[in-house]
Formats: C-alpha cells, structure tokens, sequence
C-alpha cells in the first residue's frame, strides 16, 4: 500500500500565478510510505533551491516515486496537507484579488488533480486524492513517529484550516482532539507580530530564539503581560493586535541590516519567556487532566529547542517527543500516514532513529566524474579511510562541508549535509558565521557528539541520552564550557545532536576520529549552506557552496576536495544558465530627484530573496542566454576587451553567490571527464 503525503503550493518553479500565497503555502515537500514506513522524502527546496519553497513539489514527488521505483498512477492515496473547504476557501480569496488566476478551477480538489495530470501525466481518479486537517497532519507525524503507544500531543503554528494549533490525545493509532486553538490566539503569530519590530520576519524566528539569551526579561515583562492572558483549564489569550503599537512607544524599532542594541536583546528575552510561559501554562492543565506521562510535540512552534529543552528539564513529562520536521514540511509525513492508516496500514509503533529519507550522493564513480568536471576549480584525492583525514583536516583547524550518502529530511544538517569544525576555538563561531554562512555573530552553533559520550560534556536529564535530531537545547557541563568555546551558548547551553554509530556509520567514524586525535568526542556542525540558499542536496549544490563561501575544504563520499586558484579562463569556460525561478526586467526608473535611467534588474519570482539591480553589459549578456551556454562564446561579444571579461565576471560570481544565475561545467567538459579515474595512490591533499 502506498500513499503520498505532500505539502506546498500550487505554481510550477517558473510560475507566480499566486503571489502572495506564501503565508499559507510555503514549505513543499513529497513523502511516500509503503503500508505505514517511510520509504522516501524530501523538501522541495532542496531540489529547486528556493528557501522555504511554495512551489508545487513537483520535484520531490519524482524522487519519491523514482526510489519506489513507481509511477503516480501506482499510488493508492495522494493526501494534501489542508482540509478542502480551507484550500477551497484559500483558492477563493486568491482569486478575488488576482481575477488573473480566474481561469483556475476554484475546486482544490480538481486544482490539484489537473496539476499532477500535467506534470506526470497521469489523472488519478479524485477518489484516490485525500485532504487532511493541518494540525491533524503536525500531530500524527509526531505521535506516529514517537513509538508512545499513549501520549499527549500539542502541535502548535501560526495558522492553517483556520486554526493555530490543537491539544489531542494518541492511543494505539488514534488520536483524540481535546481542545483546538483559533487562527486569531496564534503562539506562532504571536512570535512573528514581536519580531517585526526587531528587524525580522517570517522563518526568522529561530534567529530571536538565539538572540535571546544575550537578553534580560525583566524590562519588558510587565508590557509583554499586556499581550496574553492566562485563564482557567489551560486556556489563554493572545492580543496580537497589541504587540506593535506598544513595542513603538516603547523601544526603538529595529530596520533590517541595523545593529542590535540592548533593548532589542532584551526584547527577545522577554518575548521567548512569554512563549514559555503559556505553553506551560497550556501543558501542566493537560498533563494532569489527562494523566498522560509522555508528551508530543509539533508544528512550527515545535523548533523552539530552548522552549522544548526546559520542558525537558522540568519534569512535567517523563518523555518528549519533537518531530524533527515540525513545520509545514511535516505535513506532508502527517499526511501520507493519516490516509495510509485509513487503508489498514498504521505506521509501526516505533521510535524513530533517523530521517536520512532524501536522494543520495550516487555511486563513487558519478561523483568522480561531477567532480573532475571541476578540474580547473578543484583539486580532487580519493581517500581510503575518509573519517581519519577528514578528522586531520579539522584538528589542523579546518572548516569544511561534509557530504555523504542520503540527504536529512527537514531543516538540520544532521552529518551528511553538514560544515563541520572544531569545536573548541571560541573564534570559529565568529569565523564561520562571517566567512563561511554570512550571517549575524550571535548566532549559535551546534555540537554533534558520540551518544556514548554525551554525559560527559552535556548536563542530561536522568535517563536521556539519546538526542539525534538537534530539537533540544540542553546545559554544558561547567567543566566543560571552556573547552566547547565554538558551541557553547553566551547562557551555557547548546543544542544537541547525539550521534549513534548504527544511525549514521559514517558521521560517527568522523567524529570518532576527531576524539582519538584530540580527546573531544565532538563537532561543531552546521547546515552546509550559505545564507542565499537551502541545504545543499546534490554533488554539484555543495560544489556550488564550497566555491562561494571560504570553506577550507570538501568531503564528498571518499573524495577529499579542495580549491585550485582558477584562471580568468577556467571561469569563462564554465557554461552558464538561468535558474527558472527567475526573470530579467529592463525599465526606466528615477535614480536621482530629476534623472531617469534605464534599469536593469535580475527578480526572482519567489520571496525568498530581493530583486538585484545589474549592468546593462550584464543584462545583455545574460539575455542572449537560451537554455545554457558556455560563457566565453558571449563574452567576447558583449566585451572584447579583457578587463571588462574581469569586471563581467566578477558581478557573475556574485550573482552566483546569491543563487541568481547558475555556473556549472560545460557538457564538453563533462564528456572530457567522463572516463577519468582517480589513480590508487596516498592522501597528499594537505592542511
């Protein structure tokens, strides 16, 4: 049995027929299940590249079906992430402000059986596609994934069907709702209305999280009381209408790109203890009302690892459980197991160990050859005991990306799509956020350590020792702060991923090499990324990223990698095309009081990102590409002379950094290095 859980929007990737839809489309992914397993997922925007992606997963359910080994028409259920009277009534809104998108059907349930007819021309019977609740979809995946046989489960977003989240109850393979939260009381928006007012947005919640702890609360405490209320049974009462005007009168608003000052610290503070405070407030009612000893967690609430830690450490539970994909993206796991459990295939009542469900590397040769297409960029050596130099690399005090076998599924990095470090030099925090994930320098890092090991540096509940998903932060022993200075939070605490040896082999050897070089059973990991893009996925995504970050070096399967100090030539032989998620615009715009000029922009048609204003040599250049094209050929044509191939191709590499354009190998290229073999011989890739 079969069934197809999916998440995300309704547009193809070069599509913007639902601008504006992010707030509830957003987060698109594919996963499949065989009879209550997960033989398959990943998010969407790790394919096409697009944070967040609202894009249809058309990508992602491709690869679902292409590791069953299926085609859509094998599919007994397809299951959408919404009820349908909510996409009905979405669809409907959409369409009163854009009568462009009239010409769509307005029924989502035909909507969405036209556009997998389209994109793989199959038109499944609209019996065989289902919509599920949305917080039904968040508690389900984590009460079924928790191997509790009873538990109590909250899942908690900013909105979805309407609502903000539920309380339930799971038994066996059943859940009960006890009580559902209105759209209008919403912790999730509650979080985003505050940190407006401190310079972020929507998914920039996890940013305040870390803030946080530079913070006191107790200057704002009394104004953020103004914000919620607390009643009997566990109910509460968010003002959201509130947050704004007072946060105006009171502290200086932060503008994107500002610094922080101490009031937006303490801000952050104030807000993340109110957080707390309500869904303890929530959880202790239903702890006793219920009696239920074990606890889940989802939704996009559920990332909070620093609310989830002092849950832990609270006692109130003698279990938690946190779906490591809580947000949108687990929807489509909520999804795929509601129906197959329909069908008489419940998903077996086992704790889940691990979630590398995403594509694979490919086979050593087919990494071999991506990389050697590379030649004038990377310098490549086969290792024969890849751990041990990688471990080298690091303790020589390296920062490199690590890639190895399938991809995670959801948004950490959990050792095979990860930067990896050492942990104990305070100045790689500082060096990685700046050179490496360009971000701001408050932000914290994880450790990944040895399960065996953990006790010894992490001041663990009574009984927990097993934390592979990073979705708590816990205490670092005192005798250990000083030594973990790269993970180690301004408030002592980190967010933890245990590692077991028969989770993840490889990512275990690695680290295992480290403590036997150095003493420290433990890495500083990071989602191997840059700040324009998702997760790196595949061979050619992480190339992408070491080439445009100051990355140390690469490891990819047995393959050490590191960089060539390229010549204006090896650039321009490289091919380049346009991702279809972006456009090239071309008007005339005031760029002083009484002066026009004609502006050339380059605008992605996703949120992701904001237009980026360019040449008018650049746009050219970019506009004679159809499909892809080898750079030096056009080069030459919009700019003879040498030093403007030099500035041309300068703009290109930031364009590139930003994930606006594409620069890859040539296909002559590709043929060229199809054959080539790294001959036996020892590691002489030093550092």
């Amino acid at each position: 049995m079969l069934c197809l859980g999916i998440s995300g929007g309704l547009d193809q990737v070069h599509e913007n027929r639902f601008e504006g839809s992010n707030a509830f489309m957003h987060d698109g992914a594919a996963v499949l299940v065989r009879d209550g397993k997960v033989i398959a997922a990943v998010e969407e925007e790790r394919l096409n590249r697009i944070k967040h992606s609202n894009k249809l997963p058309s990508g992602s359910i491709q690869y679902c079906l292409s590791t069953a080994g299926v085609q859509l028409s094998d599919i007994d259920r397809v299951a959408v992430y919404a009820s349908e009277p909510y996409a009905n009534a979405m669809l409907e809104g959409m369409s009163a402000s854009q009568p462009e998108i009239l010409s769509t059907p307005l029924d989502a349930k035909m909507l969405v059986q036209n556009l997998l007819a389209r994109e793989f021309g199959t038109k499944l019977d609209s019996s065989r596609i289902s919509f599920v609740g949305h917080h039904q979809a968040h508690a389900v995946s984590a009460f079924a994934m928790s191997g509790f046989e009873q538990s109590l489960i909250l899942a908690i977003d900013g909105c979805g069907d309407f609502l903000s989240g539920l309380v339930a109850v799971g038994s066996g393979t059943e859940i009960t709702q006890i009580e559902a939260f209105p759209e209008d009381n919403s912790l999730g928006l509650f979080y985003l209305e505050t940190i407006r007012c401190l310079g972020y947005g929507m998914f920039d919640e996890y940013k305040v999280m870390g803030l946080a702890p530079y913070g006191d609360p107790a200057p704002y405490r009394e104004l953020f009381e103004q914000f919620y209320e607390l009643s009997a049974n566990g109910g509460y009462r968010v003002h959201l209408d509130r947050i704004g005007p007072a946060l105006l009168r009171n502290i200086e608003i932060r503008r994107k790109g500002m610094p922080f000052t101490q009031q937006h610290r303490d801000v952050s503070a104030s807000l993340q203890e109110a957080l707390e405070r309500i869904v303890f407030h929530i959880l202790r009612h239903h702890r006793e009302a219920t009696g239920m000893k074990r606890l889940c967690l989802a939704g996009g609430v559920a990332h909070n690892c620093t609310m989830n830690g002092k849950l832990l450490y609270s006692g109130l539970f003698e279990d938690i459980f946190v779906q490591p994909a809580s947000h949108d993206a687990g929807c489509a796991l909520g999804a795929a197991l509601i129906v197959s459990n329909e069908m008489g295939r419940p998903a077996p009542r086992e704790r889940l160990q691990e979630v590398y469900w995403g594509p694979d590397l490919g086979s050593d040769r087919a990494v071999e050859q991506e990389l050697n297409a590379w030649s004038g960029h990377l310098e490549v050596e086969r290792s024969y005991d890849v751990a041990s130099s990688a471990a080298h690399w690091i303790t020589n005090g390296a920062v490199i990306g690590w890639v190895q076998g399938r991809s995670e599924f959801g948004p950490r990095a959990l050792g095979n799509r990860s930067i990896l470090a050492d942990p104990r030099p305070a100045a790689n925090k500082d060096r990685i956020n700046a050179m490496v994930k360009k971000r701001e320098g408050y932000r914290p890092f994880a450790p990944s350590v040895l399960e065996e090991d953990a006790s010894e540096f992490f001041d663990l509940p009574d009984g927990k020792h097993e934390f592979p998903f990073m979705n708590f932060v816990v205490r670092v022993r005192d005798s250990k702060r000083a030594l973990l200075g790269a993970i180690t939070h301004v408030d002592g605490t980190a967010r933890l991923q245990t590692v077991s040896r028969d989770a993840n082999p490889a990512y275990w050897e690695v680290i295992n090499a480290f403590k036997k070089r150095t003493g420290t059973p433990i890495l500083l990991n990071t989602s191997f990324n840059n700040n324009a893009e998702p997760i790196v996925d595949t061979v050619a995504d992480a190339i992408a990223t070491f080439l445009t970050t100051e990355l140390d070096g690469l490891v990819v399967g047995p393959f050490l990698v590191k960089k060539r100090a390229a010549t204006l030539q090896d650039w321009t032989a490289l091919s380049i095309s346009l991702p279809p998620s972006v456009s090239l615009h071309q008007t005339r715009a005031y760029t002083a009081r009484d002066h026009q000029e004609t502006v050339c922009e380059i605008i992605p048609n996703h949120s992701s990102i904001d237009s980026v204003r360019i040449s008018n040599d650049l746009f050219n250049l970019l506009m004679r590409i159809e499909g892809e094209a080898v750079l030096s050929d056009h080069l030459n044509i919009i700019a003879p002379d040498q030093a403007e191939h030099e500035a041309l191709m300068e703009d290109l590499r930031r364009l590139w950094e930003q994930r606006l354009v594409r620069l890859h190998p040539s296909q002559a290229a590709r043929m060229d290095h199809g054959s080539d073999q790294t001959p036996d011989q020892p590691n002489r890739l030093s550092m």
